[in-house]
């Protein structure tokens, strides 16, 4: 896409300095990093961390995606296939104002989380297959932090669930990239 931006504006008549086209073409490459991920409630018994590798890519001047494979531990060793059923794929958004989370795997479950600061987000969560079903809560993202120079290095996330006027806890996701 931003290569496409880049060569409208040559074929536009307009030159493109030999920086600005460096920028775009380096902001298409990807990088593979090693990655954690946590999921804490402060006040329930839930705490859930993930270590991996993402492939970060940035999309857009401080706007990144960064794609997880979350490989579940196969229930038996004897069918390596049971390892490919439980196999998850986790697609953040992150910029300094907001992060997306879509969460989607071979099984039947499946979310899309947005947060913003300041901000009643939607948490959507569906089951998959037959009769299908979703259901949606609100989360209200307290603060979002993210640090590091050119590529972001970490990321927290402190928000809380409510559906309607019950809240369902507070929680704090927490990312690291190691580069």
């Amino acid at each position: 896409m931003l290569l496409c931006g880049v060569a409208s504006g040559i074929y536009a008549g307009t030159v493109a300095s030999r920086t600005e086209l460096s920028l775009n073409l380096s902001m298409l490459t990807q990088r593979r990093f090693p990655v954690s991920l946590s999921l804490i409630s402060t006040d329930l018994p839930l705490f859930s961390t993930m270590e991996t590798y993402g492939i970060l890519s940035q999309k857009e001047q401080q706007q990144f995606h960064l794609l997880l494979n979350e490989l579940d531990a196969p229930q038996s060793v004897a069918d390596p296939d049971d390892a490919a059923a439980n196999n998850r794929l986790l697609w953040l958004e992150i910029s300094p104002w907001r992060l997306v989370m879509t969460v989607q795997g071979t099984g039947k479950f499946a979310c899309r989380h947005f947060w913003e600061k300041g901000i009643y987000g939607t948490s959507r969560y569906w089951l998959n297959g037959e009769g299908s079903s979703t259901f949606c809560v609100q989360n209200f993202t307290r603060n979002l932090q993210l640090s590091g120079n050119s590529l972001p290095r970490r990321l927290r996330v402190d928000y809380e669930l409510w559906t309607g006027k019950l809240q369902l806890g507070h929680y704090a996701l927490h990312l690291e990239i190691y580069h």
